[in-house]
């Protein structure tokens, strides 16, 4: 541990930014999850057709927070995700739309 004073830098790196910097993973809009969750469903038929139950798991939990207006189960979709993004190749659509849903919840 160094006891060096880095003063208020207000660099690239934000060093001494006194809290500016925020990360707040709200629930985002659901629909929109809903429709990547619906393409990556639709990209894992075509890709890894293996793997659709898990996108359909997703589909399921986003289905059901629509329904009872609760947030998503982040547990069973992040599951579901990671099943996934172990699976699927560099590069492919699958693994995109995984990232994208992983990044939209916070995961």
């Amino acid at each position: 541990m160094s006891t060096y004073n880095f003063g208020n830098v207000n660099g690239p790196a934000n060093f001494g930014d006194h809290g500016r910097i925020q990360i707040n993973h709200a629930t985002p809009d659901l629909e929109a999850l809903m429709e990547v969750a619906d393409r990556l469903t639709e990209t894992l038929r075509a890709e890894y057709p293996h793997m659709v139950s898990s996108g359909e798991v997703i589909q399921g939990e986003l289905a059901q927070s629509a329904e009872d207006g609760l947030p998503p189960n982040r547990g069973r979709i992040r599951s579901a995700l990671e099943t996934i993004a172990i699976g699927a190749s560099a590069g492919t659509g699958s693994l995109a739309f995984t990232q994208q849903l992983m990044n939209a919840l916070g995961l």
